[in-house]
């Protein structure tokens, strides 16, 4: 019996791969120890929490934990209850809508601002230029938010302002369903795009020098440089950062809408996300099974948006997908 596994082709190439897995652990041990607290951050606070998801099937009861708490009749009620309230094709249909045009804007943004950068050869306006759209990435959410409502206030907003003083009359601006996808996409762009940027430049900072002088040599001027040498030199970052934008497709950033918005009421149809939706849900209701259900109709979403947008691209080119 010894002998016939000795000679088994497939247990020796496990033995010896098995020896060269323990030789690499060895060999990289230090760097392993170094990783090792990173890893242990993304399980306790990634992996584990994802135990939760199965009060989106139970009845919850504070008392008597997760564990004993019933199990709900019919099992998938609380999804059924989410959908009856007329709100979830409408929050839905907003979070992608939204981070779609995001991703959209963001996406030509940082890389229009990357390539001025890289061609501008003065380097005080490139300073000047980094730290104008870098500046806005470091202010927070609260801040945006007061902003916004410095311009846009009825009574003391410097637009309306700026209104009046021409004879206008005053706007409401927060009455205004129709601005205000506008004015998100707007601020979202406004304060993100200068990291983003920072990214894409890196990218160009990358690309061999030697493609470019040979584009110069051949009589090619700046923007040709730029359409056919450095942007299709960016077409493998922009679609890795644009699958991983993919994957948050359907979760919106509550402190975006959160603080532009806040509990506008007459504004709900057209800015309410599934985060904000939840959110407001969470002190209106202590129903944390339905809550659970629809964070975890969330993340669903979420998984198979990435898989599909990995699967297309993979048909199309499989150097470009992420897996």
């Amino acid at each position: 019996m010894k002998s016939i596994q000795r000679s088994d082709p497939f247990m020796a190439k496990l033995r010896r791969g098995g020896a060269l897995f323990l030789k690499r652990l060895t060999n990289y041990r230090t760097l392993l120890l170094m990783l090792l607290p990173a890893v242990a951050l993304v399980f306790v606070f990634s992996y584990v929490p994802m135990f939760g998801a199965v009060l989106a099937f139970k009845k919850y009861n504070m008392t008597l934990g997760v564990l004993k708490s019933p199990w709900i009749q019919p099992i998938f009620k609380n999804f059924q209850v989410f959908f009856k309230t007329g709100k979830a094709f409408s929050v839905t249909r907003n979070t992608a809508l939204y981070n779609l045009a995001f991703i959209a804007t963001s996406t030509f943004f940082e890389v229009f601002f990357a390539v001025v950068l890289n061609e501008m050869r003065t380097k005080r306006g490139k300073k000047l230029l980094q730290s104008a759209i870098f500046l806005p990435y470091f202010i927070s959410w609260v801040i945006v938010g007061s902003i916004a409502y410095s311009l846009f206030n009825y009574e003391t907003g410097t637009l309306n302002g700026i209104i009046t003083s021409f004879g206008g009359e005053r706007t409401d601006f927060y009455q205004k369903k129709g601005l205000w996808p506008f004015i998100i996409v707007f601020f979202n762009a406004w304060k993100g795009v200068g990291y983003g940027t920072v990214v894409y430049l890196a990218a160009i900072v990358g690309i061999d020098s030697s493609i470019i002088e040979a584009a110069e040599i051949d009589g090619a001027n700046i923007f040709q440089r730029i359409r056919y040498v450095t942007i299709p030199s960016l077409t493998s970052t922009i679609i890795t950062l644009t699958l991983l934008a993919l994957g948050r497709v359907f979760r919106g950033n509550l402190d975006l809408f959160y603080q532009l918005v806040g509990n506008s009421g007459t504004l709900f149809g057209t800015t309410d996300v599934i985060d904000t939706y939840v959110f407001r849900l969470m002190f209106n209701s202590k129903d944390n099974g339905r809550i659970t259900a629809i964070g975890l109709y969330q993340s669903v979403l979420c998984f198979f948006t990435i898989i599909l947008a990995n699967y297309i691209v993979k048909k199309k080119n499989p150097d470009y997908s992420l897996f």
